[in-house]
């Protein structure tokens, strides 16, 4: 804690501040029983407050021996050196105890649910029904403490950069564009709903075009979509956009914010600038447009290499326009069970199978597929792959859509079969030049692959599968932690990409009248990017789940055991929305 408290009754110092060079000094504290020893003259209870632990020692009180965990006192007494025989090297205030000479009981509690001095599992739906409770763990303090200083570097870097912080609203519009939206019914305009904000996308923008120039919002934002381990129904967002800017500019000013946050949060990464790859170049290397670069196995194109070998799977997959992409996977001895297993893997993404092959201590292929390939090629995969004896080398062959992403879980696989990534490395890197759109197969139609409001490279769209956008993603450790753009700043380019997209003429102009409109008032070139809190928090923290970095967070199928919500509401109250459920 970086200042006292204002003394009253109650407290006078944070009892995880006090220290050594405090002994002798007389002090009050408040917290919570942590843990209680009773040696029958002497009580020992470790006192826990927002700061930290300090031990107190009770001497011929005997309402002490009454004193049970969680119990809220407050003491006073004399701040004592410890022998240094009983010094505590695992706590902060392990050199001082406090000798109490008179205390106070504020609360009484009964036992809890689960322990709260111990480092246990326990069950997570028990943890969230008593979240006040685990929120008083020290993984659970650490964590909302981490929260609060990666969003204070966030708030210090922008406004010492002449940003503004700007409110937009939560009751808005539902647009066509992302997730389902969470609707709100109007009482005032019966039949009618409001949709809670997906981003704050739009009102960004106007706000450049209103010449307000930097902007930014720790923003809340809900989808209507499936949770898991990195998504809530509500989530939070760093929100910023700037006027009279081009890309650079903007990563930039990420670069600021995030070093800012790694700092406060003592995340260890290099100074920016940090790397940028192109999304082609990041599919082609790893399969992923969110690539974990802490470790090798690369991909690579193979395709030319093995072209004309008599292994008829790789010979139809190229003659009808696919690739043939493999990973060397280094000196790895896998049983057949093994390497159906791959398979299983790249069988998720659409791939039919892997063909594994080994170098054998000649320098050459053995296995079943080893008879298919002609010295020459043999001699070429091997070196494109830089293969050595007793490497295993896996292939897939597939459109090179389907192939990039099955390697790109493939090695993920690999990596963390083999304990192949360093955990005490992290990596941060920025994606751009992304396709501007992206075919649904679903819908047959092409969509946005970041938004309608993404500005395009260049301005024919004739031919949507080659047209590239001004979008980028900041990504760490393999995880996206946020992604932005340079927006549209025209209407006939906006309209044009309504088009694509399949919005006709009406339905856009019903549904974003007020941004077309404002496009034609001289609307700057604009962009920003929206980082995702929770994400960044839990990648700082360590944690597998957003839900261990968010105070008061929904369960996996998006219920809070905590308030019993969503639940149902009483009739008169459907009726006065002009309401009814099924």
């Amino acid at each position: 804690m970086k200042n006292p408290p204002a003394p009253n009754r109650y407290r006078t110092r944070w009892a995880g501040d006090l220290s050594s060079v405090d002994v002798g000094e007389e002090v009050r504290v408040a917290g919570w029983v942590h843990r209680r020893r009773d040696h029958g003259g002497l009580v020992f209870i470790d006192l826990r407050d927002r700061s930290g632990l300090l031990q107190l020692v009770f001497h011929g009180l005997d309402d002490a021996h009454d004193l049970r965990s969680e119990w809220a006192i407050s003491a006073h007494g004399k701040l004592l050196a410890r022998d240094a025989e009983n010094v505590n090297p695992n706590l902060a205030t392990g050199e001082i105890e406090l000798a109490v000479d008179e205390f106070e009981v504020l609360a009484s509690s009964p036992t809890p649910p689960f322990p709260l001095d111990e480092d246990v599992t326990v069950d997570e739906m028990l943890r969230l029904r008593y979240r006040s409770l685990d929120l008083r763990r020290e993984a659970m303090r650490d964590a909302i403490l981490m929260r609060h200083a990666i969003v204070t570097a966030i708030r210090d870097t922008l406004n010492a950069r002449d940003f503004l912080e700007i409110e937009t609203p939560i009751l808005t519009k539902a647009t066509p564009e992302g997730a389902r939206d969470f609707l709100v019914p109007a009482r005032t305009s019966p039949g009618n709903f409001y949709a809670l904000p997906q981003s704050p996308q739009l009102f960004k923008q106007l706000l450049m075009m209103a010449g307000y120039e930097r902007y930014y919002q720790i923003a809340r934002c809900f989808r209507d979509e499936d949770t898991r381990a990195d998504r809530q129904p509500e989530f939070t967002q760093l929100d910023l956009e700037m006027a009279f800017v081009t890309e650079e500019e903007v990563l930039e000013t990420t670069e600021a914010v995030m070093s800012a946050v790694f700092a406060a949060a003592g995340f260890p990464v290099a100074d920016p600038p940090w790397p940028q790859l192109r999304f082609a170049e990041a599919m082609a290397r790893y399969g992923s447009d969110r690539p974990d670069t802490r470790f090798g196995l690369e991909i690579h194109d193979v395709s030319d290499v093995v072209r004309g070998s008599e292994f008829k799977v790789f010979e139809s997959v190229l003659a009808a326009g696919g690739v043939v992409r493999a990973i060397n996977a280094g000196a790895r001895d896998l049983s057949r069970a093994q390497q159906d297993g791959l398979s299983e893997v790249v069988q998720r993404f659409g791939a039919k199978a892997v063909a594994p092959i080994y170098v054998d201590s000649d320098g050459g292929f053995s296995g079943n597929l080893a008879k298919f390939f002609s010295p020459g090629a043999v001699e070429a995969v091997l070196r494109e792959l830089s293969g050595s004896a007793g490497d295993l080398l896996l292939f897939v062959a597939d459109q090179e859509h389907v192939a990039a992403r099955a390697l790109g879980a493939l090695r993920l696989e690999l990596a963390e079969r083999f304990g192949l990534i360093d955990r005490s490395r992290h990596d941060v890197l920025f994606v751009r030049d992304f396709p501007m759109f992206e075919w649904s197969e679903g819908e047959d139609r092409w969509t946005a692959m970041h938004h309608p409001f993404t500005a395009p490279v260049g301005d024919d769209f004739t031919e949507p599968a080659k047209l590239l956008s001004r979008g980028y993603d900041l990504v760490c450790d393999g995880v996206e932690l946020g992604g932005g753009s340079i927006r549209i700043n025209t209407p006939e380019v906006q309209e044009q990409v309504f088009k694509v997209i399949g919005l006709s003429e009406q339905d856009a102009r019903e549904r974003f009248g007020f941004l077309l409109d404002a496009l034609c008032y001289g609307a700057p070139p604009h962009g920003g990017i929206a980082l995702g809190i929770d994400r960044i928090v839990a990648i700082c923290a360590g944690r597998e789940t957003i839900r261990e970095v968010i105070a008061f967070p929904k369960t996996a199928t998006g219920v809070d055991p905590l308030t019993g919500a969503p639940a149902p509401v009483d009739a008169g109250t459907l009726r006065e929305l002009g309401l009814r459920t099924l």
